[in-house]
């Protein structure tokens, strides 16, 4: 789950991090009013959607005094930002955070996040932060530096000051960072996060550290022990994808003609590369949730019966003790029968119950294309669509 920038800002201020004062604004009678409480007439106006680039497209405008301040959320809310991780329909801006605007000697990048390959808690610190950080990196032109915390339960001081002065910190300074970092740490494994990031990290002339920017993303699987945290849910993005959440799917709609079932992010993942390098076009992201039943897994069916640019359907599931592959197969069953309609169903199954899940489509009257491996699966879907 993504906090908004504001929600993000709020938990790492609990955290003892400094973070700009302000306060989010849905009018631009509550940003007027907002600045004028701040009483700096150097102010930022940052429009609050989940996705990254907004200082790029338009989204973060700076400003002198509260006029300003009210004219700039006039015109970002209700708009539409596009920027590259939006696609091109954008998202529209339903509130904006009204703060102070922080004046920094030096704009740093750091990130807490769980390595996919080893599982441990890694942190990525750079000497330089910006809103194209990413391109940065990818031309050569920025470089992060690694520190492993291991399961993220302790830090070792020692390394915390070694990795300040990689990224270019003066003694004192990395004194403060190592206890920023064991700040940051704190908040990453209590929140149960997967990515904690604040980019750009300001150092201001007292030589002290602001989160000038900060995105949040919770472990879906632990909200349960966060109530308070999961209350504050987005409600403002795809209305599809968000009741698609509330039935223990991860989807994402795309804009192809294959339709994806799978259960694991990673697998997921693996999924959409092996279509592409079929040549094919992924209509959706979809991981099944181990929490799912197979009502929840025949509604994600129902919404790839129910497009009717899906041509055909892949399901790779390797099934576990918590979501054998039976229930995939049932909710494949009743979403035929729910919609009445069927297309191409190839599918990759092994793990548990993979033969009582060819079964199951059986008793169903499902006709399903079986495959021994992903890139046979991953092929005929493709073949199939295009056919």
């Amino acid at each position: 789950m993504k906090l908004q920038e504001f929600q993000a800002k709020a938990q790492l201020a609990g955290y003892g991090i400094a973070v700009p004062k302000g306060q989010v604004a849905l009018t631009s009678e509550d940003a007027l009013a907002t600045a004028r409480g701040l009483g700096s007439s150097h102010l930022a106006v940052k429009a609050q959607i989940q996705a990254g680039g907004r200082g790029l497209a338009g989204g973060v405008r700076l400003v002198a005094g509260a006029e300003e301040a009210a004219q700039a959320a006039g015109a970002l809310l209700g708009s539409r930002l596009v920027t590259a991780q939006t696609g091109p329909q954008g998202r529209q801006v339903r509130q904006v955070l009204v703060e102070e605007a922080i004046q920094s000697s030096r704009n740093l990048y750091l990130s807490l996040s769980i390595d996919a390959v080893t599982g441990e808690v890694v942190v990525l610190a750079g000497a330089e932060g910006s809103d194209n950080i990413e391109d940065r990196l990818l031309r050569g032109e920025a470089r992060l530096e690694s520190l492993p915390l291991g399961a993220g339960r302790e830090l070792d001081r020692k390394q915390a000051l070694e990795l300040a002065m990689r990224i270019g910190l003066g003694a004192e300074l990395a004194h403060r960072f190592a206890d920023l970092l064991e700040r940051l740490r704190r908040a990453f494994t209590e929140l149960d996060a997967t990515l904690i990031e604040i980019n750009p990290l300001a150092v201001t002339a007292r030589d002290e550290f602001v989160a000038l920017d900060a995105k949040v993303i919770l472990d879906d699987n632990a909200l349960f022990r966060h109530p308070d945290l999961a209350a504050l849910a987005d409600e403002d993005g795809d209305e599809i994808e968000i009741v698609a959440q509330r039935r223990n799917l991860n989807y994402v709609r795309m804009n192809g003609n294959v339709g994806l079932v799978v259960n694991g992010a990673g697998l997921g993942l693996a999924t959409l590369d092996m279509v592409r390098a079929a040549n094919g076009r992924p209509a959706n992201f979809m991981d099944i949730r181990t929490t799912a039943t197979s009502l929840d897994v025949a509604f994600g069916f129902t919404l790839l019966l129910n497009n009717p640019a899906v041509r055909s359907i892949l399901v790779n599931v390797h099934g576990g003790g918590m979501q054998p592959c039976d229930i995939i197969a049932d909710g494949l069953g009743v979403a035929m029968r729910r919609t009445g309609r069927s297309c191409p169903t190839v599918v990759r199954l092994d793990g548990n119950n993979a033969e009582y899940a060819r079964f199951r489509f059986d008793n169903f009257g499902c006709k399903v294309i079986d495959c021994p491996d992903m890139w046979t699966a991953a092929t005929r879907a493709v073949a199939a669509a295009n056919a």
